[in-house]
């Protein structure tokens, strides 16, 4: 199965959402899900997530840790970037424990277990939210030329381009942990993930973004916008990865 590439520009306020290239449609909220294969009341998240991929409006991404792989099944989507990503988001929610099944709604708003009216709360509350920036993207040969209109009175913050490789689906049989035996269906699953600075100032910036990462190359690829802000925790600066 491709690795689809999901190029996410975060900024403070929101944005748009474009898939494919140039197709405006509402600006989406980013949904991050902490999960793990070896976590045995994490398959009810996992399904929650399937559904909120498909849904408008939403951007659905799970992230797989790997502190549950010490029970005897290493998750095979696990990377140590994304464990340190949900602690730093503990961090500064002011905790040091983190939990799976975990979903953050917008960057701000925890959701520990499986709890789909509060999820589903937040994501109208955070939907209904403001929107100050405009965003558009083209794709080019070798990456992605985007605009960033900040429309507020304020200055305009600092603006942080999130680029995401996902994986939009894939079946596991886990044959060892707290759920040997199950075929587990896991979808939006992020294979990478990158920070990248394109400056502040300006009402209007024009990026050009030439990542070296995810996908190129392969089918099934789609770009997603959003304005939304996100902390740019547990991902990579792309002059640490020659991206």
């Amino acid at each position: 199965m491709g690795i689809a590439r999901h190029a996410a520009a975060l900024l403070t306020g929101v944005g748009l959402w474009v898939v494919p290239v140039g197709a405006q449609a509402q600006s989406p909220v980013v949904v991050e899900l902490f999960t793990s294969q070896g976590c045995s009341a994490c398959p009810p998240a996992d399904g929650l997530l399937a559904q909120l991929a498909d849904r408008e409006g939403v951007i659905a991404l799970a992230l797989h840790v790997d502190y549950w792989d010490y029970i005897g099944w290493a998750d095979t989507f696990a990377q140590p970037a994304f464990t340190q990503r949900q602690h730093d988001y503990g961090v500064a929610a002011g905790s040091t424990v983190v939990y799976t099944p975990q979903m953050v709604i917008g960057g701000a708003d925890h959701v520990v277990g499986f709890r789909p009216m509060e999820v589903a709360d937040l994501l109208m509350e955070h939907g209904n939210a403001p929107d100050p920036v405009r965003l558009s993207v083209d794709a080019t040969g070798d990456g992605y030329d985007l605009q960033a209109d900040w429309l507020a009175d304020t200055p305009a913050p600092p603006m942080v381009v999130h680029l995401v490789a996902y994986q939009p689906e894939e079946r596991v049989e886990i044959a060892r942990g707290e759920n040997a035996g199950r075929v587990a269906e896991y979808h939006n699953i992020v294979r990478a993930g990158m920070c990248w600075p394109i400056g502040t100032g300006p009402r209007r910036l024009r990026p050009a973004l030439r990542p070296r990462m995810g996908c190129r190359g392969l089918s099934s690829c789609s770009i997603a916008i959003t304005g939304r802000s996100l902390p740019p925790l547990g991902w990579t600066d792309p002059a640490e990865r020659g991206a």
